[in-house]
């Protein structure tokens, strides 16, 4: 009788194990193949050479960009993170590196998620950087951008426990900002035991100088977050599921959860189009090619744009996507004056035309 209970315990295990795999392979799209659509007049940024994981357009046309960002399990440059700016209207499509002021150690600086502030009051741009300035760490760096003499002088150094993991942000004001943590954990175990039985432990974060708290879940692994134009709503990347979560900011920065928009890709950042309110999104159509990166078969590209966000029937339209042989792991995307930029986590970054 123990050896049949024993063996029944090894066959449900060998099941459960199968299962999870099995869902594994199906949230990282791992079979998933990827028809070629590519737009016309693409330009690869010079300088760019360790990734554009983040970047977010003023309203001028300059994009600022992160780049060499070090994340674990991905190739990486062995060189410190920087900061670009890029004229989207400046027809040389030149990237130019900041220069970095302040009380800074930029030798452990490793750029993630990237947000701005402006000051309705003087017009200060406030620029705010995810930095793991070592691995499993995360902090939040504020900068004040000098468009004149570009440069960024940094002006403070933001760290709290509920931001352990944090993979973007979308500033709301002078010192205050809505975080993703895409780790539900800090540390890779525990994360990877939660990722690996589909629980949704990762938490959405709200800081102020005055009170930091948890706002949001129901999340395997939060990404890319971003705000709608008159600042009602949340955007969120789901990223394990698929997905994109909308959700409802009320009084005192609680969150309500609207909806969820399926996109059929592992989106990465968000971008919004402040004029139209559609949603932007580079995407990795296929997870398990990334983490592989097997040059013989590496993983592609997708940009995906969401409209009529808000509707019964928002419409999710493939923009441009490619199977890795011109642009390799997609994190971010927007429109500008008829140009789409592209950013990747670790290789290049890409300027179109839309038409």
């Amino acid at each position: 009788m123990k050896w049949v209970l024993i063996t029944a315990c090894i066959a449900a295990l060998a099941a459960f194990l199968g299962q999870r795999f099995l869902r594994l392979r199906e949230m990282s799209l791992a079979s998933r193949g990827l028809t070629v659509k590519r737009l016309p007049n693409c330009h690869i940024l010079e300088n760019i050479e360790c990734g554009a994981e983040d970047f977010t357009i003023l309203r001028d046309g300059l994009a600022i960009m992160s780049t060499g960002l070090k994340y674990p399990g991905l190739p990486f440059c062995d060189e410190p993170g920087k900061i670009y700016t890029l004229d989207l209207l400046d027809p040389r499509l030149s990237p130019m590196e900041l220069t970095i002021k302040g009380d800074l150690d930029k030798d452990s600086f490793n750029p993630h998620g990237v947000s701005v502030y402006i000051d309705q009051n003087d017009n200060t741009i406030h620029l705010f950087v995810v930095n793991h300035p070592q691995p499993h760490t995360s902090q939040v760096e504020i900068f004040q951008f000098n468009e004149d003499d570009n440069t960024i002088v940094h002006q403070k150094t933001i760290k709290h426990d509920l931001l352990h993991s944090v993979n973007d942000i979308v500033a709301v004001g002078g010192e205050s900002f809505f975080a993703t943590n895409d780790h539900s954990y800090p540390g890779e175990i525990l994360h990877s035991l939660t990722v690996f039985l589909g629980l949704p432990w990762a938490r959405l974060v709200y800081y102020s100088p005055e009170e930091v708290k948890e706002v949001g879940d129901g999340l395997i692994s939060g990404n890319g977050i971003n705000i709608s134009p008159d600042k009602r709503y949340l955007y969120v990347s789901a990223i394990m599921d698929h997905e994109i979560a909308v959700f409802e900011i009320k009084k005192f920065q609680e969150l309500v959860y609207v909806k969820s928009i399926h996109v059929g890709s592992l989106c990465d950042n968000i971008e919004v189009d402040h004029v139209t309110g559609d949603i932007w999104l580079g995407c990795h159509p296929n997870g398990a090619k990334i983490v592989a990166n097997d040059p013989k078969n590496p993983g592609g590209s997708e940009v995906l744009r969401i409209q009529n966000v808000h509707s019964e029937n928002p419409v999710v339209t493939q923009v441009y996507a490619d199977d890795g042989s011109v642009l390799i792991g997609s994190s971010v995307a927007a429109p500008y004056e008829g140009k789409l930029l592209i950013g990747t986590v670790y290789q290049k970054a890409l300027v179109c035309d839309l038409k």
